[in-house]
């Protein structure tokens, strides 16, 4: 699967060995940044993954900041993009099934790396269940029509 990855500097180390896990799994992943722990703005990282998603260059995104909420406020800007914030699999799980969300946020201040790993596994292996929730993710979609 392409997978595009991206961290502010708070989320650097969890990034750095959620990318190398991707790998081992043999995903193609594409990261974004950030590239070292010195300060960046999260809303640039972001949107180059909420970007690549929404073009279709990744299937999915994963980003991590220091909690996961800003990253996840940022990608939800960008068109197409259902980016959500968890913290355990069970989550992530739902997030798939119920609610189509093409990007995972986290906290890389929070999050045990084993559960990262728990998390992306997780995002990446469930199916949107679609019927009923079909109606409610093209809703989501419509939204994005409201923005000025």
């Amino acid at each position: 699967m392409r997978i595009s990855i991206g961290s502010d500097h708070a989320g650097f180390e969890l990034k750095e060995k959620l990318e190398e896990h991707l790998r081992e799994l043999g995903h193609d992943v594409a990261d974004v940044g950030a590239h070292n722990t010195d300060s960046v703005d999260y809303p640039d990282l972001a949107a180059a993954v909420g970007r690549a998603v929404s073009a279709g260059e990744a299937e999915r995104g994963v980003l991590v900041c220091g909690s996961g909420i800003g990253v996840a406020i940022a990608a939800n800007k960008i068109a197409g993009v259902r980016a959500a914030n968890v913290y355990d699999p069970e989550m992530a799980k739902m997030s798939r099934l119920h609610n189509d969300a093409n990007v995972v946020t986290m906290g890389g201040r929070y999050l045990p790396e084993q559960t990262a790993r728990e998390i992306v596994d997780t995002f990446l292996a469930t199916a949107f269940e679609g019927g009923r929730h079909q109606r409610r993710v093209d809703k989501i979609s419509a939204l994005e029509s409201d923005r000025a």
